[in-house]
């Protein structure tokens, strides 16, 4: 896996716990409102990457943005 990939991939896993550790249940059987970590996780890894795609194809000119954005991550067709 790109070290890019796995660099994101580490934020976004920090941010979910950070997310999930805001959320103590006040009693022993009270989960009904802690929030999905996966599902967050998911989210935020896709935040992530779509703003690292955006900040490349910004550099573009006179490139294909999915070349370089396909370049950037490693990903060969």
């Amino acid at each position: 896996m790109n070290e890019r990939i796995k660099e994101l991939a580490d934020q976004a896993e920090d941010y979910a716990t950070s997310e999930y550790d805001k959320w103590i249940p006040t009693s022993a059987d009270d989960f009904s409102g802690i929030p999905n970590v996966r599902k967050i996780f998911n989210e935020k890894f896709a935040q992530l990457i779509v703003r690292e795609c955006a900040r490349i194809a910004d550099k573009a000119e006179p490139y294909k943005a999915s070349d370089l954005i396909k370049q950037h991550f490693g990903i060969e067709e």
